[in-house]
């Protein structure tokens, strides 16, 4: 026999002992149809029920009768930051973050000095007061920096002397305090509500200079804001507010009387600014209607007139971790209570 004839013989054995290539029976083509057709489906389905939720909200919209000329706009946002600045978002986080790390600067300043700061934070309703304050705090230790929130004074703290209520919570040594919303209560809410006499209202314009003036020469650093905001733009807050559960909580019945005393409110802060811009405690206003631009601003601001130096200590180097003891041994797990792990 020829090499030649080996050779075919070895491929026939070859192709013998191989198995055939599988080829697509009918039942196989019929499931992946299905399959394909049933996915098809679904995304048709999901369309579906997009449009007509589209449809339904536009409907809504469109039966909402349109407020007659000189009410108030309607404004459909659905949340309270959507479509209220310009700001790129990457620009503005990347610039919040670089201000962060100088107010934590700061922060290392204050407490190697020993000096005492105050911020006020004063404004109309939803005027992002809080929003700012909160950027101000978060990378700043607890310890050294507070937020003071006073409620409604109780029967005890309204015979006191006004001030009284508010010096408990003033600095030592070494810390900061953020006062969301302050003793300019009297100047504002108490004054345009009725919560005041007159007489106290008096009292307070003529008082509150002397007050600060003491703060100041006893060494504390006194910061005021006031954050402005435009008619329309608080009422599409308020009106954002309306629709997120999770912001609902900050409308107040003051919040919406205040909807129907703009003038009032303008009035009260008025005179507030004419009794109390003192040279050692100014007012700075901070145009709130772009709440990116207004968090950047302020504490850029706050940063600029505090004369704070990088006291920033050397990086810690953690030394190598000690071996495990060999006579510890862990408890067991079943005598434990974990959470469950949903997520």
């Amino acid at each position: 026999m020829t090499n030649n004839g080996l050779d075919a013989d070895n491929l026939a054995f070859q192709s013998l002992s191989e198995p055939a290539p599988e080829t697509p029976t009918p039942t196989k083509d019929k499931k992946k149809k299905a399959a394909k057709k049933q996915k098809k489906q679904k995304k048709q389905a999901k369309k579906q029920q997009l449009a007509l939720k589209e449809k339904s909200l536009q409907s809504v919209r469109a039966a909402e009768e349109e407020p007659p000329k000189g009410d108030r706009k309607i404004f459909r946002y659905s949340s309270e930051s959507e479509g209220s600045s310009k700001l790129p978002k990457k620009f503005y986080e990347k610039e919040l973050a670089r201000l962060q790390v100088e107010l934590v600067k700061m922060q290392y300043w204050v407490k190697q000095t020993g000096a005492r700061i105050v911020i006020v934070f004063e404004g109309r309703d939803a005027a992002g007061k809080g929003g700012t304050i909160k950027r101000i705090t978060d990378p700043l230790n607890p310890r050294g920096c507070r937020i003071v929130a006073l409620g409604t004074p109780s029967d005890r703290e309204k015979t006191e002397w006004y001030f009284q209520r508010y010096v408990t919570h003033l600095p030592a040594a070494g810390e900061i305090v953020c006062f969301d919303r302050s003793w300019y209560n009297r100047a504002g809410v108490e004054k345009v509500m009725g919560f005041c006499t007159e007489e106290q209202y008096d009292e307070f314009m003529q008082t509150c200079p002397q007050f600060e003036r003491m703060l100041v020469r006893s060494g504390i650093i006194l910061l005021k804001y006031w954050f402005s905001v435009s008619d329309d733009e608080q009422e599409r807050r308020f009106q954002a507010r309306l629709t997120d559960p999770a912001r609902r909580w900050k409308l107040s019945p003051m919040d919406l009387e205040s909807r129907d005393r703009w003038v009032e409110y303008s009035r009260a802060k008025d005179a507030m600014f004419a009794h109390t811009n003192i040279p050692e405690a100014p007012w700075f206003t901070v145009n709130a209607d772009d709440k990116k631009r207004a968090r950047l601003n302020c504490i850029s601001h706050i940063l600029s007139k505090i004369p704070y130096v990088d006291m920033t200590p050397e990086p810690i180097k953690l030394p190598p971790r000690r071996p495990i003891p060999d006579d510890y041994q862990r408890p067991p797990i079943n005598e434990q209570f974990f959470v469950p792990q949903i997520y």
